[in-house]
């Protein structure tokens, strides 16, 4: 029987939201969604996407290229734009280390003036199986309050501002702010949001890529009181840097930290990653959701687990889920 949840919206950015649209592309392909919306941050401040926010003040294509890329569909059109729009220019000239979709994403919002329309037009000529939407229009910083960065006062906290030395602290996250702070959201998210029957938020950079979306008041807003059911993806490993010696329990704290409203209705762990599963069990019950764990990782040749999702994998888990529905 097919379900009743028909459309589905993934927050996040960067190679962990790819990862959870390419498992969401394959259940559109199934037919168990009808609809896939991305919804993506827009705060880097490095690499190619870093270099056209300084030259042509926009927002940083990257994260919205990456999700474009993870919806091309599995035929040879959109196996070739897949390939086409990540593809990086090397040499030695001003246009190494630029990436082609960067390049479209950036013309057609030049071209068209509307972040949203040209997107949209990207997404048309990939054929991808969704749409992507930033988390907001306006071009922002990610700062944090870090712990641990002076040895002669561990406990002290300093502010440390941009999303690549955020994600590379060695010190630990106590909390981020988004400059300008409460920036507009993305008026097209927030619908898809409120309308979705289900809203998946992460796997990715826990405080980089998953919890800017809950500083976008517009957003949090209607992460807290959309009707939609909200699933939570947990990372494999702590990020090196962002979220080292962080346990799973303690990703969730942080987004309760963050907005302490969300009502999570299933969170997906991997199962090699539970490392503590009494307070994991915990975590998750205090919330009033129910705990997943499956294997989730990608393996290399020897069957050795990866550091990254595995599509196929993290979609039978969104599958059962979906399918499952309220059911206990």
């Amino acid at each position: 029987m097919r379900p009743t949840a028909q459309a589905a919206v993934a927050l996040g950015g960067g190679h962990g939201l790819h990862a959870s649209l390419s498992a969401l592309r394959l259940l559109h392909d199934d037919l168990t969604l009808d609809q896939v919306t991305a919804v993506v941050t827009v705060a880097d401040n490095g690499g190619s996407s870093g270099r056209l926010r300084g030259e042509f003040g926009v927002l940083p294509p990257g994260d919205l290229r990456m999700a474009l890329a993870a919806l091309c569909g599995s035929d040879e059109w959109g196996r070739t734009w897949a390939d086409v729009v990540q593809h990086r220019f090397a040499g030695d000239g001003d246009m190494r280390g630029h990436v082609i979709g960067n390049l479209l994403i950036v013309g057609l919002w030049e071209r068209f003036g509307d972040h949203v329309r040209a997107l949209d037009w990207v997404g048309r000529l990939l054929g991808a199986q969704g749409r992507v939407l930033p988390m907001a229009l306006t071009p922002m910083d990610i700062t944090a309050e870090v712990r641990g960065l002076d040895p002669d006062q561990p406990e002290a906290t300093c502010t440390v501002r941009g999303q690549v030395e955020v994600a590379g602290t060695e010190g630990r996250i106590v909390s981020v702010a988004l400059d300008p702070p409460d920036p507009a959201g993305c008026a097209e998210a927030v619908t898809a949001i409120r309308d979705a029957d289900w809203v998946v938020l992460g796997p990715g950079s826990w405080f980089t890529s998953v919890i800017p979306h809950l500083m976008v008041p517009t957003l949090r807003d209607a992460l807290e009181h959309t009707s939609a059911r909200l699933v939570v993806v947990l990372n494999l490993e702590p990020h090196a840097g962002e979220t080292h010696g962080y346990a799973l329990h303690e990703h969730l704290g942080a987004l309760y930290e963050h907005a302490p409203g969300l009502q999570i209705h299933t969170v997906i762990a991997d199962r090699r990653s539970v490392s503590d599963p009494g307070a994991l069990v915990a975590a998750v019950s205090s919330s009033g959701g129910r705990l997943v764990v499956t294997d989730l990782a990608a393996l290399d040749e020897l069957g050795r687990p990866l550091a990254r999702h595995e599509p196929e994998l993290l979609a039978s888990a969104y599958r059962s889920v979906f399918e499952a529905g309220d059911e206990a």
